[in-house]
């Protein structure tokens, strides 16, 4: 009997629109390998195979809406028969030798004058960074599609697309930066990004256009907290946890975020109202080998030092090994982002919309303070705050800064 797919659950997202078919009506496929691509407002995600088996019949096709639970095909377990040909899907992902038979043609894609266009999110968007209509484009992939190589070619042998890219606007009236060969001057190579760069850099454009970023600078003196901090990290390190810095500036950014509500805001879609959220969520940059994530610790205002820091290290071990899920990274209400383990001064986080604030931490350092008497040695941490001053102003920002700089300068006051 054949096995029923479905979507699985894939957030708070649904009506996602399918973008991409990867597998066709026959194709013997893999437990984990991807079936279909979906695309929200947020993210591109794989849809993978449960189990084993051979394709037998597909139940959508590209353009459709699917929510959790939705019918994505039936799966024949492994050796069980091909099903008939004629039963193949619209598109397929996977490379083909040239003599295959060819498909229905696509669904129409809408994309800013681009036309129809039978290729990825990811090569409609390369093509519109080049100003290339895509249905000038022969695609090379299995059933015409067009791969993001057609595009090169194209740009390559095209007398036109330069000069077309040079004089035309981008979007919101920007002009786009003019497109250059490169390879007149020496050897080059196109070297995909890692996928999640792919997705976070549309959103963090998004952010930098639509948001009016300020960003705040100062020290807080850590000298004590760091003292206090060692001592917990070495009784840690025996239950198997560390305890950093960024636990003890999780803890002090819920304190300041309750004390002053804007920064836990996101501006109300009508523009003239804030939405105030009384639940403290802290996303957190975290590094791994193919680009920054943030997971994100749920209700950090219930938690003790001991149990962020345990939260900390969960999260960052799934990134890392590339296993969040989507509810690990969504519903932050303020964002950190730590470049103290590599080093710096100052920098300018992007806030993370639709939230309107994130901290940024360099690497803390030794510095001679006036006392009133003399000066004498602290440990000093720089901080970084990025706003959206349609939500906060420059005195509230400073305001907070203070806060969090008293709360880091004597920790009893965490305890409050």
């Amino acid at each position: 009997m054949a096995i029923e797919v479905t979507v699985p659950d894939i957030g708070d997202f649904s009506d996602v629109p399918v973008i991409s078919i990867l597998v066709s009506v026959g194709d013997t496929i893999a437990a984990e390998d991807p079936l279909i691509e979906l695309e929200s407002d947020k993210a591109t995600m794989e849809v993978p195979s449960p189990a084993a088996g051979v394709v037998k019949e597909i139940k959508v096709a590209e353009g459709d809406n699917v929510s959790e639970g939705a019918l994505i095909l039936l799966l024949e377990g492994e050796g069980a028969p091909a099903a008939p040909a004629e039963a193949a899907p619209a598109s397929a992902a996977a490379p083909a030798p040239a003599a295959a038979p060819a498909a229905p043609a696509p669904a129409p894609v809408v994309d800013g004058g681009f036309g129809k266009a039978h290729a990825s999110p990811s090569v409609r968007a390369f093509a519109r960074q080049l100003d290339i209509d895509l249905s000038k484009v022969n695609g090379s992939g299995r059933k015409g599609r067009i791969l993001r190589e057609d595009v090169t070619k194209f740009l390559k042998t095209s007398t036109a697309a330069a000069p077309a890219a040079v004089g035309a606007a981008g979007g919101m009236g920007i002009p786009p930066i003019p497109v250059v060969d490169f390879s007149k001057f020496g050897p080059v190579e196109d070297v995909e990004m890692p996928r999640i760069k792919k997705l976070s850099g549309p959103a963090l454009h998004r952010s930098w256009l639509n948001i009016p970023h300020v960003t705040h600078n100062d020290e807080a003196d850590i000298t004590d907290l760091d003292k206090y901090r060692k001592e917990m990290d070495t009784m840690a390190k025996e239950e198997g946890y560390r305890v950093t810095l960024l636990s003890f500036v999780v803890k002090a950014s819920v304190s300041a975020l309750k004390q002053h509500w804007e920064f836990n805001s996101s501006i109300h879609p009508d523009g003239d109202k804030l939405i105030r959220k009384s639940y403290y969520n802290i996303g957190f940059a975290a590094d791994t080998p193919n680009g920054l994530v943030v997971p994100v610790i749920k209700d950090a205002d219930r938690k003790g030092i001991v149990e962020i820091s345990k939260d900390l290290m969960e999260l960052s071990g799934k990134a890392r090994a590339g296993g969040l899920k989507s509810n690990d990274m969504q519903g932050a209400t303020f964002t950190i982002s730590s470049l103290g383990g590599i080093g710096g001064t100052h920098f300018t986080p992007i806030v993370n919309a639709p939230e309107v604030a994130i901290l940024g931490l360099t690497r803390s350092k030794m510095a001679p303070v006036w006392n009133g008497e003399e000066f004498v040695p602290r440990l000093m941490q720089p901080m970084s705050l990025s706003y959206d001053h349609r939500a906060v102003d420059g005195a509230l920002a400073a305001r907070f800064c203070v806060t969090l700089k008293t709360l880091l300068g004597d920790m009893r006051k965490l305890m409050w």
